[in-house]
């Protein structure tokens, strides 16, 4: 019998937000029940902004994410624990264009009441609602170094997301 999913408020997640982005990563999921995507990343960022406790993603508009993204009010970024390790970097790896991710990786795919949809296997999701979205202008680096990150000047989509639900599945 499946446990029910522990409803958190944002001030009670334990984890800290640099490593459960940049070393723990997490998957980035956006669509429907019927049609959704999922990448893997380790950039981002947790906080307050507008008086409001939210998330920063940032999507690429080559991924096949970003269209499911765009099309979207939610997104849901979902943690695990370091068993699934091979299935973000499956995910990272692989582009939903060409393999179907979540039947490859035997993740379950869940909704909750908006309609975001979250993986049953994480041991944290953060549920979205998108509120902002600007693409990277590269004539705002400050440090010129950041555009090494960019070789094909392929700049992300950056998402700000009101942080409306925290689960533990």
């Amino acid at each position: 019998m499946a446990r029910k999913s522990m409803i958190l408020k944002p001030e009670q997640i334990k984890d800290n937000p640099f490593r459960a982005v940049g070393k723990d990563w997490m998957l980035i999921f956006a669509g429907t029940q019927e049609a959704h995507n999922m990448m893997t990343a380790s950039w981002g960022a947790w906080g307050v902004l507008w008086h409001r406790p939210v998330c920063f993603c940032f999507v690429r508009p080559n991924r096949h994410t970003y269209g499911f993204m765009e099309q979207n009010s939610f997104y849901t970024l979902n943690f695990f624990t370091e068993k699934y390790r091979k299935v973000l970097d499956f995910c990272g790896s692989r582009s939903g264009r060409d393999v179907d991710k979540v039947e490859a990786t035997g993740l379950t795919v869940r909704s909750d009441k908006s309609g975001a949809v979250y993986f049953a296997q994480a041991r944290l999701v953060i549920v979205c609602k998108k509120i902002y979205a600007q693409r990277v202008d590269p004539r705002c680096f400050l440090d010129p170094s950041i555009e090494d990150n960019y070789p094909k000047k392929d700049y992300h989509q950056m998402y700000v997301g009101e942080v409306v639900r925290c689960l533990e599945p």
